[in-house]
């Protein structure tokens, strides 16, 4: 990632304090997005609430900060204060307090220098739901979409999508593991926006190697569906209904909803303990993109394992044919 400047510990670290409100992890930046320290804080130390430095670079249409930090709060069940770097010029911009329920406040400003201080009150105690993530999923049938498929990239990922044809409907996309069902109703069908929906199961190798299952509606750039997966920030599209589902392989998943102008959608949606990620009410603004992002740590395990014997394989070739060669020069 080209950040030597930094130490690497030689092991890994869990760091937790106990106050009278509440039991605290830290852990910063880029380890949100794996298991150790993060997850483990939440699962084997079990904190009440994260604090989380961090300097992250905004990735639309999954990876914004507020976005994906938010979302992460709602699939770990706890607490998470987010306190993001301000340098707009790098995309670096999205703070916020979020609860397991919904946000309690952000700030996202990519136009001003100035930072912001956020307030607000949490319980110290929340509670985590349970959610089975491939319940409902996996007992309906996949609804048809005939040859409508067609492939689209998402930072550096080649994803299975269809179009959203009309003002309402239900799609199902597949790909390898995982398939993804959506209904959806929008407030309008415009012709100057597309959306489309899709699956991504595989792993992911650019700016870090993570197995990743994601089930996505997202708004495409412009009209031609080649440009669905690149970055946008506004749309003119409002949603009065999604469900979202899919037959994830892990029990994390990560809700995400994400509005135009890159803004949240507190109190607006909804997580079923049979795994449907649902809207309660029409978006109050344009949708940019309603995912549910899965992570398969246990994947990620046996890419570093399937390394490591590589690697032993080859040093012991090198220990046999350097002896072998050293002698035939003599």
């Amino acid at each position: 990632m080209g950040e030597e400047q930094f130490d690497t510990p030689k092991e890994v670290e869990v760091v937790t304090f106990d106050t009278a409100f509440g039991k605290f992890g830290i852990f910063t930046c880029f380890d949100v997005l794996f298991h150790d320290p993060a997850v483990t804080l939440v699962d084997k130390c079990h904190v009440d609430t994260v604090l989380f430095p961090t300097a992250w670079m905004n990735v639309l249409p999954h990876l914004s900060a507020i976005e994906f930090h938010s979302a992460w709060a709602l699939g770990m069940g706890v607490n998470f204060l987010a306190s993001n770097i301000h340098n707009p010029q790098q995309r670096m911009t999205g703070s916020g307090i979020y609860a397991p329920d919904f946000p309690r406040t952000f700030h996202y400003d990519m136009k001003t220098k100035e930072g912001k201080l956020l307030l607000s009150q949490l319980e110290s105690h929340p509670y985590r739901p349970k959610v089975n993530w491939t319940s409902y999923a996996s007992s309906i049938d996949a609804f048809s979409v005939g040859n409508q498929e067609f492939k689209g990239t998402v930072f550096h990922d080649e994803y299975t999508f269809v179009e959203l044809k009309g003002i309402a409907g239900n799609y199902t996309v597949c790909q390898k593991d995982l398939c993804c069902h959506l209904s959806y109703q929008m407030s309008e069908l415009r012709s100057d926006e597309v959306y489309a929906f899709g699956a991504f199961d595989d792993l992911h190798t650019v700016e870090g190697r993570y197995h990743l299952q994601i089930c996505t509606l997202l708004k495409c750039k412009t009209i031609d569906v080649q440009t669905c997966g690149d970055s946008v920030d506004t749309a003119a599209t409002r949603f009065d209904m999604f469900s979202l589902s899919g037959t994830f392989g892990t029990q994390y998943v990560f809700p995400e909803v994400l509005l135009s102008e890159v803004q949240l959608a507190p109190r607006e949606f909804q997580v079923t303990s049979d795994g449907r990620l649902l809207s309660v009410q029409p978006t109050s603004r344009p949708v940019l993109t309603v995912t549910l992002f899965g992570r398969l740590y246990h994947k990620d395990g046996a890419t570093s394992a399937s390394a490591h014997s590589t690697a032993h394989w080859l040093e012991g070739l090198l220990i046999v044919i350097i002896p072998l060669v050293y002698s035939l020069c003599w």
